[in-house]
């Protein structure tokens, strides 16, 4: 199913199930309790609003499901992909010694982390589902640290809001809100099915956030800003996603 066919059918039920009154009265009560969305304008703006102020107010601590290792999926899996920038390929034939993990925006500690930095820190693993817009999925273990643990080290301010991530792909950039940057299933992933994480998959460094659709594991992670707003950040819609048509929330 596209996003576009997504957005409508969410829109269409939502209106159907409350009226266009009730999803006014909704939206209100979502802005009241700042739980807007960055992409809340537009057509699907009421939609999306409603979808995020409803899964933050129902399920901000809930758990995406995790399997038994008989359930992790046979290869090849459907998202396999490799990056075609010299800059990448340079990072490759040095077995990514020099890749380096920046950590900016309202910090108290700006840092870099490089690989063997972030396998420093407490390590666990999830196996977890891939779900893609598209309709596929797949069920693989995840091994990484917890996003929460680089914030801690850096200090985040109490005033931020979004953690923004970049890919060295460029142009590839999403952002979460504090809630999900939290969660304890919101990993740093370095490695995949007790191995290093493939290229393919988003090696050397791939954020994995299981609770959301496949295109917030962003892969080959550089860069990561905090901020109290979306609105210096490419079109101020919240990521790249829907910039190109897609809901910049994506919870499933």
């Amino acid at each position: 199913m596209s996003n576009i066919s997504r957005r409508k059918l969410i829109t269409t039920g939502v209106v159907a199930a409350t009226g266009v009154a009730g999803l006014a009265a909704a939206n209100r009560i979502a802005r009241r309790y700042g739980l807007v969305p960055p992409d809340s304008s537009g057509f699907y703006g009421p939609g999306e609003t409603l979808t995020y102020a409803a899964q933050r107010l129902l399920t901000r601590h809930s758990l995406a499901r995790e399997f038994p290792r008989s359930m992790i999926s046979k290869v090849p899996f459907r998202n396999e992909t490799a990056p075609s920038s010299e800059e990448f390929k340079r990072h490759q034939a040095a077995g990514f010694s020099d890749w380096k993990l920046a950590v900016d925006g309202m910090v108290a500690h700006p840092a870099s982390f490089s690989l063997a930095d972030l396998k420093s820190l407490p390590t666990h693993s999830q196996i977890t589902e891939v779900v893609c817009e598209e309709g596929w999925s797949y069920v693989a273990e995840w091994i990484g640290t917890p996003l929460h643990n680089v914030l801690d080290a850096v200090g985040v301010l109490p005033q931020a809001r979004y953690i923004v991530y970049f890919s060295i792909e460029k142009d590839w950039w999403e952002s979460i809100d504090m809630a999900d940057s939290t969660h304890p299933q919101t990993f740093l992933t370095m490695g995949m099915n007790d191995g290093d994480l493939p290229v393919g998959f988003g090696g050397p460094l791939r954020l994995r956030l299981p609770r959301q659709l496949g295109y917030k594991s962003v892969k080959y992670i550089t860069r990561i800003t905090a901020t109290d707003s979306l609105k210096h950040f490419g079109k101020g819609l919240g990521s790249a996603s829907p910039e190109a048509g897609y809901a910049w929330y994506a919870g499933i």
